[in-house]
């Protein structure tokens, strides 16, 4: 996932950075709320992980701001110290999907995240993705098309479950690379090779071609009558 920090005290942020990047998860830190405020209107996130008492500009503020004024749907999951249930009531007033009082276990707060990320994406209950004929079986990582059974090494079976679960939307270059390789991707083209073996893979044995490429945007997955 990729996350954003907006959390002003700086061992907290250090103990979630040293957390999950060793979970290979993206992040970014803001300091201050208007700086979140401008990150998480800006930039697209899996989650934010949103502390109340900012400088600038409160949690509260923040969490309104990107409800209401930027439509935003990215999963917010505030951090205080404030457990009283009015506090709690308030948050999800303002657009807070989940509230965890500080002190709080890493590991919580990465499940309570990832379980906010798989219902907002539609993930919760698609075992099988499924794009046409083609299916893929998240829980055995098993990928057929008309019955058939294709192999895939890891990395295009990664780019395939992007683009499966995004389908029939476009998923751009930047997107994929940083699925694959996180904030240090390659500096050769990588991924135009991977693309092109899971092109192999998928569509070349069959007669219809299922992974369009989208010119200077990025690639997608669209069925035979287009809808995904």
């Amino acid at each position: 996932m990729k996350l954003l920090i907006i959390e002003d005290n700086e061992d907290i942020i250090e103990n979630l950075f040293e957390y999950f990047e060793l979970k290979s998860h993206i992040l970014d830190v803001a300091r201050d709320g208007l700086s979140g405020l401008h990150f998480a209107a800006t930039q697209d996130y899996d989650g934010i992980i949103l502390d109340l008492m900012l400088p600038g500009l409160d949690g509260l503020e923040i969490c309104r701001k990107l409800r209401q004024e930027a439509r935003s749907p990215v999963p917010i999951i505030i951090l205080t110290a404030r457990d009283t249930l009015e506090n709690k009531l308030t948050g999800f007033a303002m657009g807070a999907d989940d509230y965890l009082v500080k002190p709080f276990a890493l590991p919580e707060l990465e499940a309570r995240l990832l379980a906010l990320h798989r219902r907002v994406s539609g993930e919760v209950g698609r075992a099988v993705l499924k794009v046409g004929d083609l299916e893929f079986n998240r829980e055995t990582l098993e990928v057929t098309r008309a019955g058939s059974t294709i192999e895939l090494n890891h990395i295009t079976r990664s780019i395939l479950k992007v683009l499966m679960a995004e389908s029939p939307k476009v998923v751009t270059r930047e997107r994929l690379e940083r699925e694959i390789w996180g904030d240090d991707p390659p500096t050769t083209d990588a991924l135009r090779t991977h693309m092109y073996n899971l092109r192999n893979a998928i569509d070349r044995p069959f007669p219809t071609a299922l992974l369009r490429t989208v010119p200077r945007e990025g690639y997608r997955l669209v069925a035979e009558d287009g809808n995904g």
